[in-house]
């Protein structure tokens, strides 16, 4: 009898502790793990040391430039010029904080193939129109499969055409909506992966995490650099958490 109450106490624990695992907050690297030395926001390096300190993914920004070349970069303009609006030839000279070149998709994907078990978090920027919002997303789709990393990717975008077609073309591919105005059973609907929304957003509309959880949609929150807001939003059941100060994060979910 003692045997048999052993054994039903170890198999609740293994239980407890298998739960436990599967609920367990992941941290995203917010642009790469930028804030340290010899790197910057969207680097091949920011990129690399998110791989060293084993975080769950490496958030990373994409434009489709004039000429139709996928581009590593966040802000929608480099020089008070358009990055949507210049030729692939005018960006070659740009250089990141870190001295590196701005990476094209392709290096930058070249790069992450390397990078063993870490996630590559694809946010596709909005373009200028519907057409070239879905183009953008088509084209990224083909690079992400041309390099054999779709198990390792996930999409998330602003834009709703975009997302929609990223859903249509590779829908065994997890899709993250960020704009915020839409319920989980929307997003649900349309299919996404989940919602993937600004932590503003999530503190109005408290009652979306456990809708959320209910139809089965994961749950970011972006961007959360405060320990103690990190654990709240742990606490309230977030998925995974996006931040600037990956180190302090992992710190807290551990």
């Amino acid at each position: 009898m003692n045997n048999l109450k052993t054994l039903i106490l170890l198999f609740c624990l293994i239980t407890a502790f298998s739960v436990s695992a599967q609920n367990k907050t992941q941290i995203i690297a917010h642009r790469g793990y930028w804030n340290t030395e010899y790197s910057s926001q969207n680097s091949l390096k920011s990129l690399e040391k998110a791989h060293d300190i084993k975080v769950y993914g490496s958030e990373f920004d994409v434009h489709m430039t004039a000429d139709g070349v996928l581009v590593i970069f966040h802000d929608d303009r480099i020089d008070g010029r358009r990055v949507q609006d210049l030729n692939y030839a005018d960006l070659k000279k740009v250089r990141l904080l870190n001295g590196e070149k701005l990476p094209t998709l392709e290096a930058y994907l070249k790069k992450g193939k390397k990078m063993d078990g870490l996630k590559l978090i694809f946010e596709l920027k909005s373009h200028a129109t519907p057409e070239k919002n879905r183009e953008a997303a088509r084209k990224s789709v083909e690079m992400v499969e041309k390099m054999g990393l779709s198990d390792r990717t996930e999409y998330i975008t602003f834009n709703l055409d975009a997302a929609k077609e990223f859903v249509r073309i590779s829908p065994q591919t997890p899709v993250y909506y960020l704009n915020g105005e839409l319920s989980p059973v929307q997003l649900k609907e349309l299919g996404f992966a989940g919602l993937d929304y600004h932590i503003n957003v999530m503190k109005k509309n408290p009652q979306w995490f456990k809708e959320a959880k209910s139809l089965g949609l994961k749950i970011n929150i972006w961007t959360v650099n405060d320990p103690a807001v990190i654990k709240e939003f742990m606490d309230l059941g977030a998925d995974f958490i996006t931040t600037d100060t990956p180190v302090e994060a992992l710190k807290v979910v551990k």
